[in-house]
């Protein structure tokens, strides 16, 4: 029962926590979709997303990978996205009108609970969205219900947090300051709750998945003219960040932005920045 509160408490805070990060995401846009553009490619390949296929496209966020699997798939092809946010829906709407892509759905679901057709999809993709899932194993089950056999599913998580400075840096810097309530970016919903590729591989086990590979790599993610213009973006799209940064007076959070800076160019707030992450991906078939 415990579990039970606990993982709803979780969720109630991403949602709100992403919700309020939508309005950033939608400012960033661009520079999102451009530093992400290689993992995007690689789990659409992965999940063998081709012409005719049908998708569906978990923790959509904005519209990715949803918006690239519609316009792979074609006219004779589909693609179900869902997201737990309305407000990163509502984003991802508008840039599918916007781009003039109609074959795709966005429905506001809790990843735990799809409520989708049995064996109705030849692929599932989630970029970003399955370690902020209290219970993963739950969403997996219905990934691979939802799949028919032989259809295949590729995710994406952060992985071990020294590899990722460009998630990392802002909150180790809030944490000189303040004391973080306990949350533990390792624990069930975390950032960092799926880093480990052994704990990947065993709860696709789990789910009843075979063929399962976990890929990682390097790519920089924050690549920003300044410190300054690293620290706006991270208030604007890092939805627990944002949510503490506040709580806290606005002295301290000019303080600790302008340490974030200045450590991000290198000991220069103007200086230019390259911050690092380190994804790991795992496909899997059913």
């Amino acid at each position: 029962m415990t579990q039970q509160i606990d993982a709803a408490r979780v969720k109630e805070q991403q949602k709100k926590d992403w919700g309020q990060a939508a309005a950033g995401w939608r400012r960033y846009d661009e520079q999102l979709m451009r530093n992400s553009a290689p993992v995007t490619e690689m789990l659409l390949e992965l999940a063998q997303v081709a012409p005719g296929k049908r998708v569906l496209d978990v923790a959509c966020g904005t519209g990715e990978p949803a918006l690239p699997a519609a316009k792979m798939v074609g006219p004779s092809g589909f693609v179900v996205a869902t997201d737990m946010a309305a407000e990163m829906v509502e984003v991802a709407r508008e840039k599918a009108s916007a781009q003039g892509v109609v074959n795709v759905e966005f429905r506001v679901v809790d990843g735990e609970e799809l409520g989708v057709a049995l064996a109705s999809f030849d692929a599932v993709t989630c970029r970003w969205g399955m370690m902020f899932m209290p219970e993963p194993l739950k969403f997996l089950y219905q990934a691979h219900e939802a799949l028919k056999q032989g259809g295949r599913i590729a995710a994406a998580v952060w992985g071990p947090p020294e590899r990722n400075p460009f998630i990392t840096l802002p909150m180790a810097t809030v944490r000189k300051h303040v004391e973080v309530p306990a949350q533990d970016p390792s624990a069930p919903g975390g950032i960092f709750s799926l880093a480990d590729r052994s704990k990947l591989e065993f709860i696709f086990e789990q789910a009843g998945f075979g063929d399962i590979r976990v890929e990682a790599f390097e790519l920089p993610m924050a690549v920003w003219d300044s410190g300054h213009e690293y620290w706006q973006f991270c208030t604007a799209i890092m939805g627990p960040l944002r949510a503490l940064l506040e709580t806290l007076p606005k002295p301290l959070r000019d303080q600790i932005g302008e340490e974030v800076a200045t450590a991000a160019g290198g000991g220069d707030p103007n200086g230019s920045v390259s911050l690092a992450g380190y994804p790991l991906l795992v496909s899997a078939r059913k």
